[in-house]
């Protein structure tokens, strides 16, 4: 591996982790008696402040390009960006509910949501190696939730806001290698969270208005947007170019583990064998599929 591409591992991985780490902050804030509707809107409004300073400083040698894209390309991704303001709002309200470990395991149910999108659109039946990955998904999923325990309980309200948060993140995957690639990546991640601050605030706004606690935006805001909305896009930015789009999934599937380790350590929150056997099956389901994509590339 030659020092680009482990540059490029390095900073798409950290981005992964800062994902991973996020649900623990979300989780720790509930603890000291903030909202969902509090923890959600903070993270995107600084989020967007964020992107918007950054783009004024980093983004101007690319701006014109950004120009001639046009305003139909900025509204493009307006639209697709209301699905990362939707992922928020579900993630963040499945995780009142269930444990980080579970709710992380949830999102990851992406990755098949994402071959059957890809199959509905491309109206093409998946290879035999995808619909195995997707068993074991599925598989996994159901060891790392540990619904098969005498003991299992959990409370529903999770499950459901967990797999409409997986729906919302495959839409922001599918548009965020879609759509208006002819922005800079910097314009592109903007615009996009312009589309997610106007989807969280409509639905956050009329519970803010009533009331909301300003401490949130220095105590927690901060760091959720930091971990959320600002490092993630500029660590992914800088560092897929420098690998391939296989190697890059691969890295990625690294928040999993990273979410579970932090839950552990900081929450407190159990973790037994059966689960870590679902989450390495994921794991290994996530690399079997992506290796076929990385060893094109290399053929190429």
């Amino acid at each position: 591996m030659n020092k680009s591409v482990l540059k490029g591992a390095i900073l798409v991985g950290l981005g992964a982790c800062s994902y991973g780490m996020l649900t623990t902050f979300v989780k720790l804030a509930y603890e000291e008696g903030y909202t969902s509707h509090e923890i959600t809107f903070s993270q995107m409004a600084l989020g967007l402040v964020g992107l918007l300073v950054i783009n004024l400083f980093f983004g101007k040698k690319k701006k014109e390009n950004s120009e001639k894209a046009g305003a139909m390309s900025k509204f493009k991704l307006i639209a697709a960006g209301t699905t990362l303001g939707l992922t928020s709002t579900f993630y963040y309200l499945a995780v009142k509910y269930i444990p980080v470990s579970i709710g992380i395991v949830l999102l990851m149910q992406s990755v098949w949501m994402g071959v059957v999108l890809e199959a509905v659109l491309q109206r093409k039946k998946p290879g035999l190696k995808k619909i195995l990955a997707v068993l074991a998904i599925l598989a996994g999923t159901v060891l790392a939730t540990n619904v098969m325990n005498d003991t299992f309980s959990i409370d529903w309200r999770g499950i459901g806001w967990g797999m409409l948060a997986a729906l919302s993140y495959t839409g922001t995957i599918y548009c965020s290698n879609t759509v208006s690639l002819n922005m800079p990546s910097l314009r592109r991640s903007l615009w996009m969270m312009v589309g997610g601050f106007l989807v969280v605030s409509a639905i956050t706004g009329p519970y803010i208005v009533e009331e909301f606690n300003f401490d949130i935006l220095i105590k927690w805001g901060l760091i959720l947007a930091l971990f959320g909305t600002i490092l993630p896009p500029l660590l992914y930015t800088a560092g897929m170019p420098k690998i391939e789009v296989g190697l890059g999934a691969i890295i990625s599937s690294i928040e999993l583990p990273a979410a579970v380790l932090m839950a552990y350590f900081l929450l407190n929150e159990r973790v037994d064998v059966f689960q870590w056997l679902g989450i390495i099956l994921i794991l290994m389901a996530v690399v079997q599929m992506n290796l076929k994509k990385r060893k094109r590339s290399n053929s190429e």
